[in-house]
């Protein structure tokens, strides 16, 4: 029986696809019963791949084929996280995802093509399982964090086990009360020990004002939304990952009050491993319960051997698949048997008078793309694929990556020069200069063979000098204006500071300070010589002793 006032959206769609599905079957026995020409004798056929009536329109695509689309329309804004405000950066920065709030004081990631591609640090690695289900954007998010020990102060790491990072969203329409509903999302895992199994919860409020929840000191149950009053805990799901990869899973649930904003993360359990949990997602569909019935989903990841589309099985209505709307001949199953190419899918139900169209699953095989630098010596030779590369440019090449899928890398080859710049460099007299197994006491220019960090012998220049330095050996301290001090002279900028020491020939000592004017305790020193040592610190901070003897002239 139909319902003649329908009380839901899914409900008005379901009452519209019978009407409209009668409506067309009447309009073709009409049709058949009273021709009105010969181009009407023969009605178009919507599941056979032909073009019955010859208007150039085949199954679907033509408008014969009266059937409503159902599928679900999530109430979650920018749920696949494509529409951006700005480019990620860094970590933290689920701002620049529109329509999207960090819902915890510990922040969620927001992850993009464009910018940061997740943690890559000495300390934590979370490579994002490639491609992604839905677009350039997805979010990552933890559940509990390790933090390590401090070098500096001895301390042991520990665990913050409610570290959890929830991401939120204000609903484009409030959730009805007492209504059933489901959320679909994509759950990306790295790895068994960084993305072990997890219970992934959904956490809903009454208000939008109520987002972020309030997280209070002390609590047992710290980084939880539930513990904020105005928060409840909607449903929740185990969902157990593997190695580089995506998983889909569900949560259906209703609520007796109308929900306006959704939190999304892991579990309010504490997290018992020492090590960091990591975990992303994407694509996140919201809907009633109602519209998932005849919602596509894929099976295995999209480049492997056995990739299918599937819709849930009832024994009461009959299949049909179609591709660019025309009928997929025999595929009248819920699952479908095989692809036929990347293009756009949909799959119509027939149940007593009732038809129903799903949505558009556009099927396209992802490619992955990544850059890598590498330099070699000259001379030598780099594999890549197939070429033999020797000279320095850009080279592409297309690999087959773990789950088959096409993988561009392009390849930026450095050839390290056989000859560097040169290496000017000076020291004092009587020092020695030392690169790697060489050494030099005295000026001039040598050419010598280094190693540089690849490993590659590199001819290198050296051009050594002494430092322009003059210490006189005798002065006048007779206060004519010609040489009545003793110092270091040196070319500008070479000397910071100077300290001269005086001794007699007794080794007393007879004047220290930046310069000596033949005094002695204010009185002047007796002709002769004195042993002097002068010690220099340079612009660079360091220092050097020069010593020697100076004759005292009258």
């Amino acid at each position: 029986m139909l319902h003649l006032y329908p009380t839901t959206s899914s409900q008005f769609k379901r009452f519209s696809a019978r009407c409209i599905f009668v409506l067309a079957l009447a309009s073709i026995s009409f049709m058949s019963m009273y021709p009105l020409s010969k181009t009407t004798l023969v009605d178009e056929i919507c599941d056979n791949a032909i073009d019955d009536d010859g208007d150039g329109l085949i199954d679907l695509n033509d408008s014969d084929c009266v059937c409503i689309t159902i599928a679900p329309e999530s109430l979650i804004p920018n749920s696949s996280f494509e529409e951006t405000n700005c480019c990620p950066e860094e970590q933290a920065e689920l701002n620049c995802a529109t329509g999207w709030i960090q819902a915890s004081t510990p922040t969620t990631d927001f992850i993009n093509t464009c910018g940061w591609m997740s943690w890559d640090n000495d300390f934590d690695k979370f490579p994002p399982p490639q491609p992604f289900p839905d677009g350039q954007g997805i979010v990552g998010f933890r559940n509990g964090v390790f933090f390590p020990a401090n070098d500096d102060t001895g301390s042991a790491g520990f665990i913050e086990h409610n570290w959890k990072e929830y991401a939120g969203a204000c609903l484009l329409s409030s959730m009805l009360a007492d209504s059933l509903y489901r959320i679909e999302f994509d759950l990306g895992f790295v790895n068994s020990i960084s993305s072990p199994p997890i219970v992934v919860t959904l956490f809903g409020t009454t208000d939008c004002l109520h987002l972020p929840f309030i997280e209070k000191d002390g609590d047992p149950l710290i980084g939880c939304p539930s513990n904020d009053e105005n928060w409840v805990e909607l449903g929740a799901v185990p969902v157990i990952g593997g190695e580089n990869i995506w998983v889909k899973a569900a949560i259906e649930f209703q609520y007796p009050e109308d929900i306006q904003a959704i939190a999304i993360g892991p579990d309010c359990a504490n997290n018992l491993n020492g090590h960091n949990r990591y975990y992303f997602l994407d694509n996140l569909l919201l809907d009633e319960v109602e519209d998932f019935q005849i919602n596509i989903t894929p099976i295995s990841h999209p480049c492997a051997a056995d990739f299918a589309l599937a819709v849930e099985n009832h024994a009461d209505q009959t299949y049909q698949w179609y591709k660019e709307g025309i009928a997929l001949l025999g595929e009248t199953n819920a699952i479908l048997s095989q692809m036929y190419g990347e293009g756009n899918y949909q799959v119509r139900t027939i149940r007593e008078e009732e038809c129903m169209l799903s949505g558009i699953y556009p099927f396209t095989i992802p490619v992955i793309s990544s850059t890598i630098s590498q330099s070699i010596c000259a001379g030598e030779v780099f594999q890549f694929g197939d070429q033999e590369l020797s000279d320095s440019g850009f080279y592409s090449d297309t690999l087959s990556s773990t789950n088959l899928c096409d993988s561009v890398v392009l390849l930026e080859l450095e050839i390290e020069n056989t000859l560097v710049d040169t290496i000017n460099t000076m020291i004092f007299e009587g020092e020695t200069f030392t690169i790697e197994d060489y050494s030099f006491d005295q000026p001039g220019d040598y050419l010598i063979t280094l190693m540089s960090a690849n490993g590659c012998e590199i001819e290198t220049s050296v051009q050594l000098d002494f430092h322009d330095v003059f210490i006189p050996n005798v002065f006048s301290p007779n206060f004519d204006g010609i040489n009545d001090y003793f110092t270091i002279l040196a070319e500008n900028g070479l000397i910071r500071e100077v300290e001269i020491s005086i001794f007699d020939r007794w080794g007393g000592l007879v004047y220290k300070g930046p310069e000596w004017d033949g005094q002695r305790n204010n009185e002047g020193v007796d002709p002769g010589v004195y042993i002097y040592l002068i010690q220099v610190t340079l612009e660079n901070n360091k220092s050097h002793l020069f010593s020697g003897s100076v004759t005292v002239l009258l």
